[in-house]
């Protein structure tokens, strides 16, 4: 019997998923979430060797005006939609080539994080292939639906400011 690799036993790597990424040549853009955050890097591989260009992470939210009493909605669709507008800016204003998605071993449903997070990146100027039914609804990306309402307009008003 053969043993996979070690992170691939982990539910960490997809190793032929990777490879077609790596083989594209492409930077991309990877989204992770964790317990308390939405992270994104903009990554270029060379090599199969991954150089972080641009990382960030949802906490940065917090310095835009995100309400310090919603700091446990640090990982909505609201800060996941913003956290890929930041990210989005940056590639802009840094100049950097449009990047491909790598989502990883997520699961990918429709009108979840995953996507309020691409459709940030849309909104921000990329161009981005995705089905416009697959995005979340306008109130849930504005944070309509959250216990603590959240300003997303002013948020995004001061990414565009920077």
């Amino acid at each position: 019997m053969k043993v996979a690799k070690r992170r691939r036993r982990e539910a960490k790597t997809d190793y032929l998923k990777r490879l077609k990424l790596l083989k594209s040549e492409k930077p991309r853009l990877v989204m992770r979430r964790t317990n308390k955050y939405i992270i994104a890097q903009y990554v270029v591989s060379d090599e199969a060797k991954d150089t972080v260009k641009i990382g960030l992470s949802s906490k940065k939210l917090l310095e835009l005006g995100w309400p310090e009493k919603a700091k446990g909605s640090l990982k909505s669709i609201s800060a996941a939609y913003l956290t890929g507008y930041l990210i989005g800016k940056e590639i802009i204003k840094k100049k950097l080539e449009t990047p491909i998605i790598d989502l990883g071993m997520q699961r990918i449903l429709h009108k979840t994080r995953i996507y309020g997070f691409i459709k940030g990146v849309v909104d921000a100027g990329l161009e981005i292939k995705c089905k416009q039914e697959a995005f979340p609804s306008q109130e849930r990306l504005m944070g309509e639906a959250l216990k603590n309402k959240i300003n997303v307009q002013e948020i995004k008003s001061k990414i565009d400011s920077q």
